[in-house]
């Protein structure tokens, strides 16, 4: 399976569609694995011309750790995490990609196209924020991810996934309490690290604020978030979009912080989109 060929930075990645489409990254969120990303809405996405990446960010499923279970700190920032990005385009030779992040992938995302806009084409910012405002994050300061984790079995941990989607009161979208059993213990299985998010959360208690710059971003972009999410709030879209100049704005009732499968139509026809127009400007 490919792995990055970096000296500092070893990350697993899989590669879907044609080899000489044009590239889309999927950056998944925070403690999120590839898995996030599934392979039905990959096959919507290759369908419409993209070749697709997804890939563990540092400190998840079969990519590098970077600190024991005591370690929450990790030593590395939000950008770090972004440019793990590029060690993945690196390794597959690519040299500008569409881009599109869910929650912590995308602040990734965000900043790559301030710190690197000529590897960037496109951008698909999912359920994210721009900074750390109030304004924005609805789940509190979490201080218990300053702590060293507390370590749960396999079985308690699909239990909790069950748990925590049976919770949702009914909505208009199927909650899939399957998949996200299936998923949970997949993702145990491919590397079960809970101090990795830690870190990773370090990393975004200190990132930069991004609004400001996100004014000067000029790839076509799409901006994609729930109504009802409650963890991260649907204004900082609305800022997000009115920030980039040309942004796309997809605000969604009934939506909470994950995409429902019954959207992924949408967000696939809404990325090809975003995409198309970036390669009708180069």
């Amino acid at each position: 399976m490919p792995y990055t060929d970096d000296a500092d930075v070893r990350l697993y990645y899989e590669v879907f569609g044609d080899p000489e489409a044009p590239v889309l990254v999927l950056v998944s969120g925070g403690g999120a694995q590839l898995l996030s990303w599934d392979e039905e809405l990959i096959g919507l996405i290759t369908a419409g011309g993209l070749r697709v990446v997804r890939f563990d960010n540092r400190d998840t499923g079969f990519s590098q750790r970077f600190g024991g279970e005591d370690d929450v700190e990790g030593g590395y920032d939000l950008i770090d995490l972004a440019e793990d990005v590029l060690r993945v385009l690196d390794d597959l030779g690519v040299d500008s990609a569409h881009v599109a992040g869910h929650s912590m992938g995308g602040m990734m995302a965000q900043m790559l196209a301030i710190e690197h806009p000529e590897r960037i084409r496109s951008l698909g910012l999912l359920s994210t924020i721009p900074g750390q405002s109030r304004r924005y994050v609805l789940h509190g300061e979490r201080p218990e991810l300053a702590e060293k984790p507390v370590r749960i079995s396999r079985e308690q941990a699909v239990a909790f996934a069950a748990a925590a989607v049976r919770s949702v009161e009914p909505g208009r979208y199927d909650p899939q309490v399957d998949w996200h059993i299936r998923a949970a213990g997949e993702a145990y299985d491919r590397g079960y690290a809970p101090e990795g998010f830690s870190r990773q959360w370090a990393a975004l208690r200190r990132a930069p604020e991004r609004l400001e710059a996100l004014r000067s971003v000029s790839a076509p972009t799409l901006v994609f978030h729930g109504r009802d999410d409650d963890v991260l709030h649907w204004a900082s879209a609305v800022d997000i979009a009115e920030a980039i100049p040309g942004a796309e704005l997809q605000v969604h009732p009934d939506m909470g912080h994950l995409i429902p499968h019954e959207l992924w139509p949408d967000l696939a026809a809404a990325l090809l989109r975003t995409a198309a127009r970036a390669e009708e400007l180069r």
